[in-house]
């Protein structure tokens, strides 16, 4: 017989009759490295990861570039403030302290309309000449320790005569007629972004500009006495 002791109609008995749990597992080995695979090529969403990585460094960079460009305007700005109010203060019919106050007053109310919560101070050192104020040399002293510094008794030319041993040799003050003025400002104020907290800086930035003026010749230059030789403290 073709098919011996078999009946048609009938399912076979020694075939298996279900295999897919066997090949579940088969096709899941096959399946994951085919998506392993498919996610190493796959290129979708990469700008964006890459995004998220190089941003916050980029933002820190701007904020950073942000600051710098700031206290370099308010920098050039203050000095165009300062020589314009210089130009326009007069010693001829004012005392030097008035004329002090005048000039701080217009140079603080102006730097504040561009920084309204600014701490400014001002200080000045006057000096015989415009080459001496440029200059603005220490006096001559025996460095005996060699420390940059004259103390500890060290001898010292005091060439302006004021008693002390001047770092620039200048004179604090505003000087008098045709003596020249080393005047400065310093501003102190909020920093614009919060990213110095993040590279541990100040929360307030600082900035210092600088000019030299010239009092008016409404007198005679005075002059200094011989220079003695005196010691520092």
């Amino acid at each position: 017989m073709l098919f011996p002791r078999r009946r048609f109609g009938t399912a076979a008995t020694d075939l298996q009759a279900n295999r897919r749990r066997y090949l579940a597992t088969e096709a899941d080995a096959v399946r994951l490295p085919a998506l392993l695979s498919r996610l190493r090529k796959d290129r979708d969403g990469a700008t964006l990861i890459e995004f998220a990585i190089v941003a916050p460094v980029l933002c820190l960079m701007l904020m950073g570039a942000f600051d710098v460009a700031h206290s370099l305007y308010l920098r050039t700005v203050t000095e165009g403030i300062m020589q314009k109010a210089g130009r326009d203060s007069s010693l001829e019919t004012s005392s030097a302290e008035s004329v002090q106050d005048a000039l701080d007053a217009k140079v603080k109310a102006q730097i504040r309309d561009l920084v309204s919560d600014a701490q400014v101070d001002t200080k000045r050192r006057f000096y015989r000449s415009f080459a001496e104020a440029k200059a603005a040399k220490p006096e001559t002293f025996n460095d005996t320790d060699s420390n940059g510094r004259c103390n500890d008794g060290e001898a010292y030319e005091d060439a302006n005569g004021n008693n002390v041993w001047d770092d620039d040799g200048g004179n604090k003050g505003q000087g008098a007629a045709k003596d020249a003025v080393y005047y400065t400002v310093i501003i102190k104020y909020d920093a614009l972004f919060p990213f110095w907290s993040m590279i541990g800086g100040s929360e307030k930035n600082t900035v210092t500009a600088s000019t030299i003026l010239r009092n008016q010749p409404y007198n005679g230059q005075e002059s200094y006495d011989a220079p003695v030789w005196r010691n520092c403290t």
